[in-house]
């Protein structure tokens, strides 16, 4: 069980991973000031999380479904429908991202080309560059929280190694206790068959001791007391 322990842990250290690059990608989108082929990267990058976020739900699912004990299938699969609830809330705020990123480039395009006022462009664009700059700063520290949770679960892999050579050492242990408990009770069952067997050795010991005792105090008797 502590094997499985470990592999659900880094099964959802990983779904918080996608699930936080796909939050940073929104935003992401949500500030897309353009071309539209940008947003399209953007999009093929969210697509890709969230397909590598459904696979390790599965997993999970998967989990849930070979534990031993009721309580914790029920527990992981309570947490696995957290999961989808909460993937399935991202994919509506990417939807609701891109139609108002699509919808915002839309319009600064026309209204460029509409009024031909360069210095609003420009000044819309200084606004947008703002805040991609914030955006870019919080993905920087999104990734770098995805990449110590990567480290985690490398000690986490490394922790199930060390617990799988662990289990080995100790079922081999469990066997040759095993074996001597056999052992020892086999010379337990042998020790009291012998002292039984010495028991019913002294009986017939003293028995045969009384009837020869019997017999010579008969033969005497008859020897010297004829008469009686």
């Amino acid at each position: 069980m502590a094997s499985s322990d470990v592999h659900v842990r880094i099964c959802e250290q990983e779904i918080l991973k996608y699930d936080l690059e796909i939050k940073a990608f929104i935003q992401d989108i949500t500030h897309c000031d353009g071309p539209h082929c940008r947003l399209t990267e953007l999009n093929t990058d969210v697509k890709k999380s969230f397909h590598n976020l459904r696979l390790r739900i599965q997993d999970l699912e998967q989990m849930a479904m070979e534990q031993d004990k009721e309580s914790d299938k029920q527990a992981l699969i309570i947490q696995t429908e957290g999961h989808r609830k909460q993937m399935l809330s991202n994919q509506t705020a990417w939807r609701k991202a891109n139609l108002a990123s699509k919808l915002s480039i839309d319009n600064m395009e026309k209204q460029a080309l509409l009024n031909g006022e360069d210095s609003a462009v420009r000044q819309r664009k200084m606004t947008k560059e703002g805040l991609a700059q914030t955006t870019s700063s919080i993905t920087e520290n999104l990734m770098s929280i995805s990449r110590m949770m990567a480290q985690q679960v490398q000690q986490s892999e490394e922790t199930v190694t060390t617990l799988a050579t662990s289990s080995k050492t100790v079922n081999e242990t469990n066997e040759e206790f095993k074996a001597m408990t056999g052992t020892i009770q086999l010379g337990r069952k042998l020790i009291t068959k012998y002292n039984r067997r010495e028991l019913t050795d002294k009986l017939l010991i003293f028995l045969a001791l009384a009837l020869f005792l019997a017999t010579v105090l008969y033969i005497l008797k008859k020897r010297l007391f004829p008469f009686i």
